[in-house]
């Protein structure tokens, strides 16, 4: 895929601290996917589409909820809406048909059981891009370059522990892919 229509779209629509961090997405999910075997175009294209969605009012993304007949469970919820929406877009809108890409895309905040390796690399480039800083980043940084599949864990059980933490709904496909990460871990013991 050309990726020059969504870069015009960055460039118009995201604000300056957006294309930092989508930048900062795009650099590391290409890093690692050549280490971890993933196609790097496949890699690119999920990390500049992943917040497309992601700056948008909620009143737009509580359109888009009704409209594209998601779950209820994502009105006034931005952090999981803004995926699932951008999921849809790329492949309505700009043509991706690639189900990795998509599934990428719409589950890069909540991970889900049986994640592929190009949603790993998704998932956990978003965590740990360089821009990031949160307790704990640092390890998950040198977790990955060691374990893909155990930094997304550590990286799944301190989303957990914050959300929970905060109060906020937590999505289950995030409990299940926990779950499945640790049901893997016990299985390589």
């Amino acid at each position: 895929m050309n990726t020059d229509s969504i870069r015009t779209y960055i460039e118009k629509n995201f604000s300056e601290k957006r294309k930092i961090h989508t930048e900062g997405v795009r650099q590391t999910a290409i890093r690692l996917a050549e280490k971890y075997g993933v196609d790097p175009e496949k890699a690119e294209i999920a990390a500049l589409f992943h917040d497309m969605y992601r700056g948008v009012s909620v009143d737009v993304l509580n359109y888009y909820v009704k409209h594209l007949d998601l779950d209820t469970k994502y009105l006034n919820n931005a952090n999981l809406a803004h995926g699932k929406i951008a999921a849809i877009i790329m492949e309505r809108d700009y043509g991706v048909t690639d189900g990795d890409i998509i599934n990428a895309v719409s589950y890069h905040t909540t991970g889900r059981a049986g994640m592929s390796e190009l949603e790993k690399v998704i998932y956990i480039a978003d965590a740990i891009e360089p821009n990031r800083r949160y307790p704990g980043v640092e390890e998950l940084r040198k977790a990955v370059w060691e374990d893909l599949d155990q930094a997304c864990l550590m990286s799944i059980n301190h989303t957990i522990q914050y959300v929970s933490g905060q109060g906020h709904y937590l999505d289950p496909d995030t409990l299940l892919a926990r779950d499945d990460f640790m049901k893997k871990e016990k299985c390589n013991e």
